[in-house]
């Protein structure tokens, strides 16, 4: 069950409640415009092995992240059963293919259609982010898995690695920003950012924002609320909301940020 906190503040797990199934691909909508969000939104796709349908983006920007969680989630909750991914991804994109590892960040442009081609034999999970969030049910279509005959496009940049990326350090932490108008996108920012032990100061930013628990135990607060997190959590942060990640571990705390308008995970206001 969600839990819904000062200001709009939403945290629920990733992969409660019914999922939406197209061929090898289950899709939990966990934010969007339907439960609040003004233009961000944030799902929980999973695909099995074999080749998925093709998903045809809409006139935003989706910015994806393959992740790796190496501990088995409850199946009794219909949850993702394994989110392992240790060999290769082949994500396809308008019939080009990309070979990528998890930790990795994806940029797909307006318009274009992907899809995962999953060698198994574990099923691959990627969190998705659009913005602005269409609203609506996705568009699925055959797969396109070579490119056209009169095809003379370049290869683009569309991937970027955690492990690739320098930290940047904001005093007792660091993030790593992975897509932003570097591979192409102007309107979103990704970043995967580490919070040592401990609370930090509230804050607020000026923007809406998604965020995915990677690693560690934690709580999060807006306001004078708050409520715990652990791998698999997911969090809606309205624009403007005093909030801040508490770190009530011994290890890091790591998650996944995805932002809208882009800008620099570095500014923010303390209160």
């Amino acid at each position: 069950m969600a839990e819904i906190l000062a200001g709009g503040c939403r945290v629920s797990d990733m992969c409660e409640g019914e999922s939406l199934t197209e061929g090898t691909l289950r899709i939990w909508n966990r934010i969007g415009r339907a439960n609040g969000a003004q233009a961000i939104s944030l799902r929980i796709m999973e695909f099995a092995p074999g080749l998925s349908p093709g998903i045809q983006n809409e006139e935003c920007d989706e910015i994806l992240y393959a992740i790796n969680l190496s501990s088995a989630m409850d199946t009794n909750r219909n949850e993702v059963s394994s989110a392992r991914v240790s060999g290769w991804i082949n994500l396809l994109i308008d019939g080009r293919t990309y070979q990528l590892l998890h930790d990795t960040g994806i940029y797909i442009r307006p318009g274009e259609t992907f899809a995962i081609d999953n060698p198994g034999p574990d099923p691959i999970v990627l969190i998705s982010s659009q913005c602005p969030d269409p609203d609506r049910l996705p568009n699925f279509v055959a797969p396109i898995t070579s490119l056209a005959p009169d095809s003379s496009s370049p290869q683009q940049r569309r991937t970027v690695r955690l492990s690739d990326r320098a930290p940047q350090s904001t005093a007792d932490r660091w993030y790593r920003v992975l897509v932003d108008d570097e591979v192409g996108s102007t309107q979103v920012t990704q970043f995967v950012g580490s919070i040592p032990p401990g609370r930090a100061p509230d804050h607020f930013h000026n923007y809406e924002e998604v965020l995915f628990i990677l690693k560690g135990q934690g709580r999060m607060w807006a306001g004078e609320t708050n409520t715990s997190i652990a791998p698999g959590s997911c969090i809606y942060l309205p624009e403007g909301q005093v909030h801040c990640v508490e770190n009530t571990g011994a290890g890091e705390l790591r998650l996944l940020g995805v932002f809208y308008p882009a800008g620099s995970p570095s500014v923010r206001y303390d209160v």
